[in-house]
């Protein structure tokens, strides 16, 4: 990472804001990553990048459970309830 990178982006009327593109570039922000944003006690803003985790679950085998299931519909099951 270089020394130090700076930039300076204007909060707009729906407070959002752009990451400066030099910024993206230097920290690897993707589209899908969050910012975590922090005020310390002295008022100080701090940023941290939250990567968006991909494949998390990919390494997993499925499981037959001896039924069709189709996790469209059933998400919004309660357990036991049909």
């Amino acid at each position: 990472m270089s020394p130090e990178i700076e930039g300076e982006t204007t909060v707009n009327e729906s407070y959002s804001v752009t990451v400066p593109a030099a910024i993206r570039q230097e920290a690897g922000v993707d589209a899908g990553d969050k910012l975590r944003w922090r005020v310390d006690e002295d008022g100080s803003l701090s940023v941290e990048l939250v990567k968006q985790q991909y494949g998390a679950f990919s390494e997993l085998d499925p499981v037959d459970i001896g039924e069709p299931t189709d996790a469209a519909d059933d998400h919004d099951l309660i357990a036991g309830e049909y």
